[in-house]
């Protein structure tokens, strides 16, 4: 299928916790991803992993709300890669609500059989679907640096046989703890994304636009630049108790490489809760920029590194403060004017 692709070299590793205060600082400073190794080795979910599957399953029931999760499911055929159909026209798996117990029974269940399904539960609330779980996957982002605690995220559960999450960007960062199986990431810094062939802005298997490339067996001829993409890439090898942090915006491709697998992940913000997501803005601007002529488009590039890519207080300094408007530093109150602004804009 095509020419052969390049090899790709592992992320940043390190062993030990992660750091903490002004060393948690630079680490996000850094803009890259780093694997530590072990750093969660001393949690019950892990160990309960170590010693079983069914042990691990066991304790993630006790955890357990009751509340059915979501439950997606792929035949044999499509080996995991959880995406499209071949002709793009729906999706190659079906949802459904269930209870965990039973998924989970299901799992273990099919272990060792080639021809298994594709069973996969993704991004699970820990709070609203595991209350008693707190204990077995005790991370403490306070501990780690003030900024975790201050604006914090979403901490979620992903388990499942052997899937794949196909690549894709979160638009904030993340930390992920391999808590029971393998996981391998291939991760990818922003600049890639034309180089990953992303698929259609809606709809989408989970949220967000996907690479349409099948990184099992890249068609190089289909797809010629994904050999630039993967000059690039970094690897994360992870075993259970291992950690990793990146960046937002990286574009990460998640293979679970055992038969059971459980994924625990934190998403933190490094924004005000008022400071609105960047994707709004994306959809808009291909309402109102993108088929405008390349003057013009070249021209409102200049504005938006000036206004927005660039010096914030360089495009104040000049005024006198009493005018800076929605140019001052950007606060609730602030925030609050300028989506009022916008929404005014939009009812046309």
């Amino acid at each position: 299928m095509g020419r052969t692709a390049p090899a790709v070299r592992n992320v940043e590793t390190r062993s030990g916790p992660l750091p903490r205060g002004e060393a948690w600082e630079e680490l996000v400073a850094a803009d890259r991803p780093v694997l530590f190794k072990g750093a969660a080795a001393d949690w019950p979910l892990v160990e309960a992993g170590l010693a079983s599957a069914d042990a691990a399953a066991a304790l993630l029931v006790r955890g357990w709300s009751g509340q059915p999760v979501v439950v997606y499911r792929g035949a044999p055929e499509i080996a995991g890669r959880f995406g499209y159909t071949p002709q793009v026209d729906g999706f190659n798996f079906v949802a459904s609500r269930e209870p965990l117990d039973a998924v989970l029974d299901e799992i273990l269940g099919v272990r060792g059989d080639p021809a298994a399904p594709s069973i996969y539960v993704g991004s699970t609330d820990l709070g609203l679907y595991f209350p008693g779980l707190a204990d077995a996957v005790p991370l403490d982002l306070g501990a780690i640096h003030p900024m975790l605690a201050e604006h914090p995220g979403l901490a979620s559960v992903w388990l499942g046989n052997r899937t794949t999450a196909s690549c894709h960007y979160d638009d904030t960062p993340n930390i992920a703890v391999c808590a029971v199986g393998r996981r391998r990431f291939t991760l990818f810094p922003p600049e890639q994304v034309a180089n990953l062939y992303p698929g259609p802005l809606e709809p989408t298997p989970g949220g967000q636009a996907i690479s349409m490339v099948d990184f099992a067996a890249p068609d190089l001829d289909r797809h010629p630049r994904f050999s630039a993409a993967l000059e690039s890439a970094q690897v994360a090898e992870m075993e259970a108790g291992d950690v990793l942090a990146y960046p937002a915006m990286w574009w990460h491709h998640v293979e679970a490489l055992a038969d059971f697998n459980v994924l625990v992940n934190f998403w933190w913000n490094v924004m005000p809760g008022y400071v609105d997501s960047p994707r709004a803005t994306l959809l808009h601007a291909l309402l109102s920029l993108r088929d405008r002529p390349d003057g013009e488009k070249a021209a409102w590039k200049a504005l938006f590194d000036y206004y927005v890519f660039g010096d914030a207080e360089a495009a104040r300094a000049h005024l006198p403060e009493h005018i800076h408007g929605a140019l001052a530093p950007l606060d609730d109150t602030l925030a609050r004017k300028l989506r009022a602004q916008v929404t005014r804009k939009l009812q046309r």
